[in-house]
């Protein structure tokens, strides 16, 4: 009982990491984005934190199965998909608002493995949420980041899958070592383009700081907090994940929401904790055979 009490109990703390050092990192890379552009901003972060990745982890791919090199791979894919997006949605509306909005694809995840009729209740009162944070009725809002916005999260819900998968399969960090240079390869077209002709040793240096928080400790903090929780426990801590973004844009970028959009982030958390709640993960544990491959993978 003890030692499960203190499972649960460090995996809120890496959770509660995680959130945190996502808006974070998001908050400082706002201003880059006006040098070098924001898919060029989540590009370079994301080089950062596969060299980092790489360096810390070592994967040895020969040694690996197939299947889990691909599930490495489409998570890479995904968090491409979604960083660029979510930065390109972040220099077009609030950090709160858009990842209000973002919130919808890890509450549809929730939705969609929820265990009782009163799953149904949430889209609704999430639905109601984002109306209330755009406030379209007030006729200037920036279709763009909206809809870049619920591409990040359809890109969001797919990562929580897929984390959860390579969390299961390989050992320490090698997952993600092998998840970030994929990211950083699918990002570079995009990324250099937006970034070439403005690069300079500041900005280099700058994107490596903040790779160093998002992605490094908010993934390395995910991914061992869901080696500990169970989706619906998991799913609640990521719920206070709009009201963070609320706070840190209202202290880091002086972005002050109005009581209606205070209200619509709130009734997007009751939302996400009540699909997270009636949502479980069913707990498989890892082939023997791929723990046993992936134990070689990151020095002890």
């Amino acid at each position: 009982m003890g030692s499960a009490r203190n499972e649960t109990v460090t995996g809120v703390g890496l959770a509660l990491g995680g959130i945190f050092s996502v808006q974070i990192a998001s908050a400082f890379a706002v201003p880059v984005f006006e040098r070098i552009g924001p898919a060029a901003t989540a590009w370079l972060r994301l080089c950062w934190a596969a060299a980092i990745f790489v360096a810390i982890a070592r994967p040895r791919l020969a040694k690996l199965p197939r299947r889990d090199l691909a599930s490495a791979a489409a998570l890479g894919v995904v968090s491409a998909a979604n960083s660029m997006m979510f930065f390109e949605a972040i220099a077009r509306i609030p950090l709160a608002t858009a990842v209000a909005i973002e919130f919808l694809g890890p509450l549809s995840v929730a939705v969609w493995r929820r265990t009782g009729p009163w799953g149904l209740a949430w889209p609704p009162l999430a639905f109601a949420g984002v109306l209330l944070v755009t406030q379209p009725w007030h006729g200037d809002v920036n279709v763009a980041g909206v809809l870049l916005s619920l591409g990040a999260g359809a890109g969001w819900g797919a990562y929580i899958v897929l984390t959860q998968r390579v969390g299961d399969r390989f050992h320490g960090l090698a997952g993600l070592a092998i998840a970030m240079p994929v990211a950083a390869l699918v990002a570079t077209p995009v990324g250099i383009a937006q970034a070439w002709g403005h690069l300079d040793g500041t900005t280099l240096l700058f994107c490596a700081g903040v790779a160093l928080i998002f992605p490094v400790a908010s993934y390395t903090l995910e991914l061992n907090a869901l080696r500990k929780l169970d989706t619906a426990t998991f799913g609640t801590l990521m719920s206070i994940e709009p009201a963070a973004a609320l706070l840190v844009g209202a202290i880091g970028l002086h972005q002050i929401p109005d009581a209606g959009q205070m209200l619509g982030v709130l009734f997007v958390t009751v939302a996400a904790i009540g699909a997270a709640r009636t949502g479980q993960r069913e707990t498989a544990a890892a082939p023997e055979s791929t723990r046993s491959m992936n134990a070689d993978v990151l020095p002890k």
